[in-house]
């Protein structure tokens, strides 16, 4: 069995560094945002969501430049514009007193939109059979990088205030970018070729197995940023868990999160077999979701439920980018993944919005009940295209093994 070159692993260790701090940094925001969120002036359900989500709608705008700008410039100069950019959204969002101003710094967090150019690094640096196990790698330290926000979140927000948090997304981005030009090595690189044109990009685009994954991962990211309209809520004033106490139920969820993580990793080698989990994941979110729901007052049975939840997430966070970088043309890998990232951000933005809408017109209970509701337009999407995904892949297989005899 092949493993992972020394330069694929420290590669993967590093790019994961990387993308992990950036994503600590906007994750300690999500356990306690809420509860904060409520006690200020204009606060509203829908200004809570929105402020939550928003950064989705900053991805949006730049994730397929600037992974187009990564095909042409390089990634590392494309990663080093997104990060500043991100850096500077968590200052507007530090100095804001208001829920809108902190809307407008999230928003310009957002546009550092450095996801595709990112996990299109990760691409470049490794060998395709090896792809999956370096997403697994990032995957693991992106869970990492959640538990330890939902752990440290609550403590840092009572000693720094929110404010504290978003000056330490700013800090967390610096350091990201120190990391990026010292550590991480850098892929030789050719220019794009002619085929990254306008056209080019559109026809990339409308490639049915790609669209499947694009649209997976925006429902992925929609259910995740409603929860989290809603989780902290649940835990504080349904379980009346202080918010100093929620890592004692994230803390064991994640660490099963990613021993099932783990033991999964393998399995996910075959674009076949990686559709099937696919497929499984997304059944158990939408379980996960109604037990949330129903949860009550038993902690238990959220914590079974958020397990699922997680594991579920975690899972699909490592399966989804392997997928699109092993399905997307080499030359437009950047673009490919900005296009995957943008669906992964509108995702949250619209998350945030359903979330925030849910919450002042149901209540904690109708954010899950809504967004496990939205699980059965997921999996028809996923279980249709995993079929075409497969069918098409085996048969430019066969195609690719008969050329040499031709």
């Amino acid at each position: 069995m092949s493993k992972l070159s020394p330069l694929e692993r420290r590669s993967a260790l590093t790019l994961a560094c990387v993308i992990s701090l950036r994503l600590f940094g906007l994750f300690l925001i999500m356990p306690v945002f809420s509860l904060y969120a409520k006690q200020m002036p204009d606060a509203s359900g829908l200004l809570i969501g929105l402020a939550l989500g928003v950064y989705g709608l900053g991805q949006v705008l730049l994730q397929i430049p600037l992974g187009l700008l990564s095909d042409r410039i390089g990634r590392k100069p494309a990663i080093t514009i997104g990060l500043l950019i991100f850096a500077v959204g968590g200052l507007v969002a530090a100095m804001s007193h208001t829920l809108m101003g902190i809307v407008l710094g999230r928003a310009l967090q957002g546009m550092g939109a450095v996801a595709g150019a990112g996990t299109a690094l990760a691409a470049d640096l490794t060998r395709e059979d090896q792809r999956g196990k370096v997403m697994g790698i990032i995957g693991v330290s992106i869970g990492v990088a959640f538990l330890l926000a939902l752990i440290l979140g609550p403590p840092l927000e009572a000693v720094a205030g929110l404010p504290g948090l978003f000056g330490a997304t700013s800090i967390l981005a610096l350091a990201s970018l120190v990391l990026l030009w010292l550590i991480v090595p850098t892929p030789q690189r050719a220019q794009a070729p002619a085929a990254a044109s306008l056209g080019g990009v559109l026809a990339m685009l409308r490639d049915g197995r790609l669209l499947v994954l694009n649209g997976s991962v925006f429902f992925l990211h929609l259910l995740l940023t409603a929860s989290f309209v809603g989780l902290p809520l649940l835990l504080a004033e349904r379980l009346h868990l202080p918010v100093e106490r929620h890592w004692e139920l994230y803390l064991p969820v994640m660490t099963i999160a990613a021993l099932v993580m783990g033991s999964a990793m393998h399995r996910m080698k075959e674009i076949g077999q990686s559709l099937r989990i696919v497929l499984v994941c997304v059944a158990a979110i939408g379980l996960a979701l109604l037990g949330f729901a129903q949860s009550g007052g038993h902690l238990a049975w959220l914590g079974v439920s958020a397990a699922a939840f997680f594991s579920a997430f975690n899972l699909l966070e490592a399966a989804l980018p392997s997928l699109v970088s092993r399905l997307a043309p080499a030359h437009l890998r950047g673009a490919a993944m900005g296009a995957y990232s943008t669906s992964q951000f509108i995702g949250a933005f619209v998350g945030g919005a359903i979330g925030g809408i849910a919450l002042g017109r149901l209540g904690v209970s109708g954010v899950f009940l809504c967004a496990a509701a939205t699980t059965l337009l997921w999996l028809p999407l996923v279980a249709f295209g995993a079929r075409r995904i497969a069918a098409r892949s085996a048969a430019e297989q066969a195609a690719a093994a008969a050329s040499p005899g031709q």
